[in-house]
């Protein structure tokens, strides 16, 4: 009976033009990478903002650290003991983000889960974006507390439910930094004024910022210099910081509690040596050469935004090097994804779940790895095949 229900499930999925499929590859530098035959492919779908996993510095530090002190953690770090290079990164993280410190997870998404489900009890409410990340959403469902969700990025609406909203116990305020589908950043000085005006405990997710906004690369504070307005920001150690994991900076008072309470932080095994030295090691890379790769980024994503723009594509507007390509349709959204890919181009073909009906679209990443030919070759078949995938469509009709 279950494998009937789940076959017709994904027949259905299947038919909708929403399956979803593992590519298999492997990266020979930040820009490009090769599956099994030895295809080469441009890769415009990447986190790796900075271009760090493949930085000399980084890969010395992740090779010398299994070297030194094994493959694997072997346990919990409250059981077993944790590797001090973790601690080290915990405190050049809280550095960083100007907290008082700082608890790294296993993912990102576990650090969510973790953070909101360690916090929230009964009474509290929660206003959450209505483009926030899954593993926020999943956090708030799993909490013990009521979800509000206000519309993205509309303060006057968030306002008007944070005053109609009947709160007995705590109010949090929870958003993305940078919007993992839109590219585009929160409102931050409105959400500091609300935050005061409500009494509100504000948790930001900058797992798109750190690399990539603000003049050192900290991410949505510093892009905005409000650095003392977040009351615990999370993050990631698996995009900028070109490693796996997760952490979230505040003060020392609320990081000690999340030790004691935070399940996902518990009851998992602790992050591989080779790992924790890796993200240490691009952290270091950023804070002390910040201008150099922020430049870069920046000017290649002006440069793809630009040139898309020129194609006729409908480019969402932004700053970040999240270049989001609205197509509609999820059937014609993948079937530009397929055909880019056979010309060597890899971008993310998003559909729903992850956004509404009739916004799917093209994700298109650029790194500060890309360089500036491969952006123009790119952004000249992006256009060419977009031209003849319409006029194709039009013909249908």
């Amino acid at each position: 009976m279950l494998e009937t229900r789940i076959a017709k499930e994904l027949a259905y999925i299947s038919q909708a033009g929403l399956a979803r499929r593992i590519t298999e590859l492997y990266f020979v530098n930040p820009a490009q990478a090769q599956d099994r035959t030895g295809k080469t492919y441009l890769v415009l779908a990447s986190n790796n903002y900075l271009g760090f996993t493949h930085a000399p510095e980084v890969i010395e530090a992740a090779s010398q650290a299994a070297l030194k002190f094994g493959s694997g953690s072997s346990g919990s770090r409250l059981t077993t003991g944790g590797t001090f290079i973790a601690s080290e990164l915990e405190k050049r993280l809280a550095d960083f983000k100007h907290s008082e410190s700082a608890l790294v997870f296993n993912t990102g998404y576990m650090t969510n889960l973790g953070v909101l489900y360690g916090l929230l009890q009964t009474g509290d409410v929660v206003f959450s974006d209505e483009l926030n990340h899954a593993s926020i959403i999943d956090g708030c469902r799993i909490s013990r507390c009521k979800v509000v969700v206000y519309k993205h990025n509309d303060m006057a609406d968030l306002q008007r439910l944070l005053e109609t909203e009947i709160v007995t116990g705590q109010r949090f305020i929870v958003t993305d930094g940078v919007f993992s589908m839109d590219g585009d950043i929160a409102d931050l000085p409105s959400l500091a004024v609300l935050k005061k005006q409500f009494n509100a405990f504000l948790i930001v997710d900058d797992a798109h910022g750190v690399g990539v906004i603000g003049n050192d690369g900290s991410g949505t504070a510093s892009h905005y210099g409000l650095t003392d307005v977040i009351d615990l920001q999370v993050g990631t150690l698996s995009k900028a910081l070109a490693a796996e994991g997760g952490y979230v900076a505040g003060k020392k008072i609320l990081i000690d509690y999340l030790i004691n309470r935070s399940r996902p932080f518990i009851f998992s095994t602790a992050l591989a040596p080779a790992t924790l030295a890796a993200a240490n090691a691009a952290l270091l890379l950023l804070q002390t050469q910040a201008s150099k790769y922020l430049d870069s980024l920046r000017a290649n994503s002006r440069l793809m935004r630009r040139l898309l723009l020129e194609g006729g594509l409908n480019v969402v507007e932004g700053i970040t090097p999240i270049i989001p390509v609205v197509i509609g349709e999820a059937g014609l959204t993948m079937q530009f994804a397929d055909r880019l890919k056979s010309k060597g181009i890899l971008v993310s073909g998003i559909r729903p779940p992850t956004v509404p009906r009739g916004e799917s679209r093209l994700r298109i990443t650029v790194t500060a790895a890309h360089c500036e030919e491969q952006l123009r070759q790119a952004a000249q078949i992006i256009t060419a095949l977009w031209q003849e995938l319409k006029h194709g469509e039009k013909k249908e009709g």
